[in-house]
């Protein structure tokens, strides 16, 4: 079997291999586990070398149909996206001839653009994995809101299992409720907190842009400071916030309580969710977080906003809290938990026995049921 994958994520090549971000990687590992050939439609950067957070593809039999790297930001941007598309069209279309086995990663312009062509070929197999938040409620760009209407109509949508996060209660037979994992059964190994009465550990773990919020991170630990409470945070990723970062710890005078460490292993990450005890991660759009259910799992509680699939994964604020992402709403969270901390070891268990149905074993055998 010939699995084709239609990806807008940025792939990089170094000494004929292909890596990409390796979150997304290691998923796709398990989709290509079980296809004979693999051809991947995506666009790639040649000028920049594999990072520590990008990864390898594992199979033998991999083809990589090159496409540019295309958005529509701006004027320009949209007129050379206009003056590309041919390319693109062409090489959907090639590899979706050459597929038996058609799988759309959604939202995205590559993903909007397969989620036409895929229309053309109603006889092949196919699923779609949409990654961004489904829920209708939520303002989302007229793009995403065109994919998901594409993937959810029956009669354009043929043969297509569209996976999306969350139970959603007015989806199509197209549509499945799906999840992603991080870790193994083997990982289910018992996690032992340092008493918050002796210092909380704060972690952030994604990349340091707007959406993420990593400044009310910061300033959550500066508040609890100011309340003479013991307390450090670890930021895991890079972004462009990072500048601004570094000089808000200098003006706080917090160098002695934050670590940036930038992008770093997944080994790195679990270490320093281990050693945490909350996790904030205020973030304004996600589909399915792997922040706040990889902290889940090692029982580093997620104190996160209500987006997406996030109420449904903390149970409503039994698994974790769900705040509107202000600074002393947070700081005051965390400080209850100090003279509660039966509480915290409560919310903590709960968290990680949810997350923990949610393995790499269980994805796979949903995904072998796919292909």
């Amino acid at each position: 079997m010939t699995l084709l994958i239609i990806s807008h994520v940025v792939h990089k090549q170094s000494q004929g291999h292909f890596y990409a971000y390796g979150p997304y990687v290691r998923e796709m590992n398990l989709w290509i586990k079980y296809a004979d050939k693999i051809v991947i439609v995506a666009p790639v950067d040649n000028k920049k070398e594999p990072s520590q957070i990008d990864i390898l593809y594992d199979h033998n039999e991999l083809k990589l149909l090159k496409i540019p790297q295309i958005d529509i930001l701006s004027l320009s941007s949209i007129l050379r996206a206009v003056f590309l598309l041919p390319i693109i069209i062409f090489s959907v279309l090639r590899g979706m001839i050459m597929a038996d086995h058609i799988h759309l990663r959604c939202p995205g312009n590559v993903g909007l653009i397969g989620c036409f062509l895929q229309v053309l070929f109603p006889f092949k197999r196919k699923t779609a994995k949409y990654a961004g938040n489904w829920d209708w409620n939520r303002k989302q760009p007229w793009s995403y809101r065109l994919q998901q209407k594409i993937l959810r109509n029956t009669f354009l949508t043929r043969n297509m299992t569209a996976l999306v996060y969350g139970e959603w209660p007015d989806r199509t037979k197209n549509i499945k409720p799906f999840f992603t994992a991080s870790y193994s059964e083997k990982e289910r190994i018992p996690v032992l907190k340092r008493p918050l009465s002796k210092g909380v550990n704060l972690a952030f773990v994604g990349t340091l842009t707007a959406n993420k919020s990593p400044l009310t991170s910061l300033e959550v630990l500066r508040e609890l400071k100011a309340k003479g409470i013991e307390a450090n945070l670890t930021f895991c990723g890079d972004g462009s916030q990072r500048i601004i970062l570094e000089q808000k710890i200098c003006d706080f005078g917090l160098k002695d309580n934050v670590s940036l460490l930038g992008n770093i292993s997944a080994e790195k990450v679990k270490e320093v969710l281990v050693d945490s005890h909350f996790l904030i991660f205020i973030s304004r759009s996600e589909g399915w977080p792997k922040a706040v259910s990889e902290a889940m799992w090692w029982g580093c509680l997620p104190i996160t906003t209500s987006v997406s699939c996030v109420p449904w994964m903390l149970d409503n604020g039994q698994r974790g809290e769900l705040v509107s992402g202000m600074v002393n709403e947070i700081s005051e969270i965390i400080e209850r938990y100090l003279y509660d901390e039966n509480s915290f070891e409560i919310k903590s268990r709960k968290a990680m026995e949810w997350s923990r149905i949610y393995t790499l074993e269980k994805l796979e055998s949903e995904i072998q049921q796919l292909i």
